[in-house]
């Protein structure tokens, strides 16, 4: 488990309970919670970690803010639904897309990376926001390409469509193409998500830290600090566009605001800083806090609603239309009792 985890342990038994009990869920999500809508939020879940553990490696790990880590996320959506259009629907057009989006994320990343990773980070912040605002009205102004607002639809290869069966049932579960989709994009993003942990237990991984804390000097012992933070924007840009690659695997759909919302990339940042900047751990705990609160919580809201019914005040409160409202509430309320996120606050607690 050390090797697989590089070396970089739990460092809490309520933590590592935690991650136990979310793998696991993962992992039989069609078996547990049989569903189209839980099964879907497992899935987003899934992708959504690899997305905001991207994210933690620029910020969270090398002091890095971006605003573009949601275009990262669109190329590779757009990549498998331009290869899945114009290849067919084999899986040789999802190698080719997913393969062609990270490219061309760590290409674009590269490009931005050298030209304003010299200045200040917050003049960095503002250029990757609007190099990602120009990109976003680029997808929504070529429609002959990118299907603009309407985004595409495409088709995924006959072995990941519903209609594809590979047996009868399990444990009342349909064995169909759509159950082979969810096990490719748990397992992708396990693997994505393992090799980001092994970037920042490694060597490269330290020296990310040290020039967060102190990169001057960082670049008095020798260390071309530009280089490093230029390498650690391309792998977390890349590592962004196969998220988004699992992402478009699993709707079969991609939009300018499925994947390229400024929304999105608000949400990462939420979901960096409750679960814990600098600590890979975070991004699970912080993704799974927020999806499922954006999947439940309205309806939880509802349902507390109509068991207040008759109280002053309280069945306005907990309309299920002011769910937004208590999301902010509960962010502020985790940003106030967990400064450090949840994954620091459990560590410093052991």
């Amino acid at each position: 488990m050390r090797a697989v985890l590089s070396g970089d342990m739990p460092r809490s038994r309520v933590l590592a309970l935690i991650l136990a009990v979310i793998l696991v869920a993962l992992a039989l999500a069609p078996f547990l919670f049989p569903g189209v809508r839980t099964v879907d939020t497992a899935a987003r879940i899934c992708v959504f970690v690899v997305l905001v553990a991207s994210y933690d490696l620029m910020l969270g790990y090398g002091g890095i803010v971006s605003f573009a880590h949601t275009m990262f996320f669109g190329i590779g959506a757009y990549g498998i639904a331009l290869a899945s259009t114009h290849m067919g629907r084999g899986f040789d057009a999802l190698i080719v897309g997913a393969g062609a989006g990270a490219l061309v994320a760590a290409a674009l990343a590269l490009v931005i990376g050298l030209f304003s990773l010299r200045v200040r980070a917050i003049f960095f912040a503002m250029i990757t926001l609007a190099v990602a605002s120009a990109v976003a009205v680029l997808v929504s102004q070529l429609s002959g390409l990118t299907g603009g607002e309407d985004g595409l639809t495409f088709q995924t290869p006959r072995a990941l469509s519903p209609a594809f069966r590979f047996g009868d049932s399990l444990l009342g579960v349909k064995l169909n193409g759509k159950l082979l989709v969810y096990y490719l994009v748990f397992v992708g993003a396990l693997i994505l998500f393992l090799l980001l942990l092994r970037v920042v237990n490694s060597p490269f991984g330290r020296v990310l830290q040290a020039i967060r804390e102190n990169d001057f000097r960082a670049e008095a012992i020798g260390y071309r600090v530009v280089y490093y933070r230029v390498a650690a924007t391309c792998l977390s840009a890349s590592a962004a566009a196969l998220a988004g690659s699992l992402y478009a695997i699993w709707l079969r759909y991609v939009g300018p605001d499925t994947v390229l919302s400024m929304e999105i990339m608000i949400d990462i940042l939420l979901m960096v800083v409750i679960g814990g900047m600098g600590t890979m751990y975070g991004a699970v705990i912080g993704a799974t806090l927020f999806v499922l609160a954006q999947n439940y919580l309205q309806a939880l809201m509802g349902s507390a609603s109509g068991l207040v019914e008759g109280v002053p005040v309280l069945p306005q409160l907990l309309s299920a239309d002011r769910w937004l409202l208590w999301l902010g509430v509960l962010f502020v309320l985790s940003v106030y009792f967990f400064p450090t996120g949840v994954v620091g606050r459990l560590r410093q607690g052991r």
